[in-house]
């Protein structure tokens, strides 16, 4: 009998000529790898949490991105997601079903300020995930697991039109009356994250990202405001990964978001979102893995107090023809200080 082929601690060894040169599409990387069963879900699992990484900056919903504060405000982040899920890798494998349940705790800080007269803020984000992939195939259980750092992201935002630099007497008669609004942001992500060269999978991704952005509000009436952002993803390239370079298309995506307003501080929203794109290479071998999906979710703030807050939101795929059929749960611990 062969031994497993260990795959999932880099490059194996019995097919030193590349063997992850195809691994997307999945079908074509479990066929010329290795024969056991064992070594297949183990590159199918293994690719779904690469697809699942690259992907979950696209799958971001983000509601008042846009919305002002008065200059000197500051925000501490503490938050907790889950998601949990099936993910489509490739039809043809003899793949049972595919689960993943994945945790993500998160430390922020925001701060909002005066740029050219004009509101701007800048946030930092830095993750930790913890998950667990499960597969079965030919009626052998196979589980994956990966825990750590991930890269931190860095978003500057500013407005254009319709939110200048204001105090709190400023901000009190915005609320009263909303005005149209537009401003640009750019969120960057650093290659942070814990990486490991000679594994297939890791929390980090070793490259950097950049995301340009513009969105607009909408007040449809005093305590009603729509939503919309465009912006799109583009990635370095991965230049060791097993040693061989895996690059991505860049992902374009779209965000609208219906908002009430009760009260200052308690709000909610209705979440859509889609993205396209994302298409991967190894050592210039493409990859028949393009993203076309979409999520929809609803997310809810409530004051706790003065200068706090709690934000739940819930999101799930609604359109998964490639992949992104799970749901995402997430609980944030907003603290406020002028």
């Amino acid at each position: 009998m062969k031994a497993p082929c260990p795959l999932i601690v880099g490059r194996c060894p019995r097919h030193p000529q590349g063997a992850f040169a195809v691994i997307a599409p999945v079908r074509r990387v479990a066929r010329a790898l290795c024969s056991s069963p064992q070594a297949q879900v183990k590159v199918a699992l293994l690719a779904v949490c690469i697809m699942l990484a690259d992907a979950c900056l696209a799958q971001q919903l983000t509601p008042r991105a846009y919305w002002p504060a008065p200059v000197g405000t500051q925000v501490l982040l503490m938050g907790y997601q889950y998601s949990s899920g099936d993910i489509i890798t490739d039809p043809t494998l003899p793949i049972a079903g595919v689960n993943s349940q994945i945790h993500y705790a998160m430390l922020g800080y925001q701060r909002f300020f005066s740029f050219l007269g004009r509101t701007a803020n800048v946030q930092l984000a830095a993750p930790y995930s913890s998950g667990t992939t499960e597969g079965l195939i030919r009626r052998a259980f196979q589980s994956v697991d990966v825990r750590g750092l991930g890269d931190m992201t860095i978003k500057g935002t500013v407005n254009l039109l319709g939110a200048p630099a204001m105090d709190g007497t400023g901000m009190q008669a915005l609320r009263a009356a909303p005005r149209t609004q537009l401003g640009l942001s750019i969120t960057v992500s650093a290659p942070t994250g814990e990486y490991q060269p000679d594994k297939v999978l890791n929390v980090g991704t070793n490259r950097w990202a950049v995301r340009p952005a513009a969105g607009m509000i909408w007040p449809i009436r005093p305590t009603w405001l729509l939503e919309a952002e465009l912006g799109a993803w583009f990635f370095q390239d991965n230049d060791d990964f097993l040693g061989m370079t895996r690059g991505q298309d860049p992902i374009w995506s779209g965000e609208l978001h219906l908002i009430k307003r009760f009260r200052p501080g308690f709000w909610a929203s209705l979440d859509v979102n889609y993205y396209r794109g994302g298409k991967t290479t190894l050592e210039g071998v493409n990859s028949e893995n393009l993203q076309r999906n979409s999520r929809a979710g609803a997310t809810l703030v409530v004051p706790l107090g003065r200068g706090a807050a709690v934000k739940l939101s819930y999101s799930e795929g609604i359109n998964t023809a490639s992949g992104g059929d799970y749901s995402l749960v997430s609980l944030q611990t907003i603290l406020v200080y002028r």
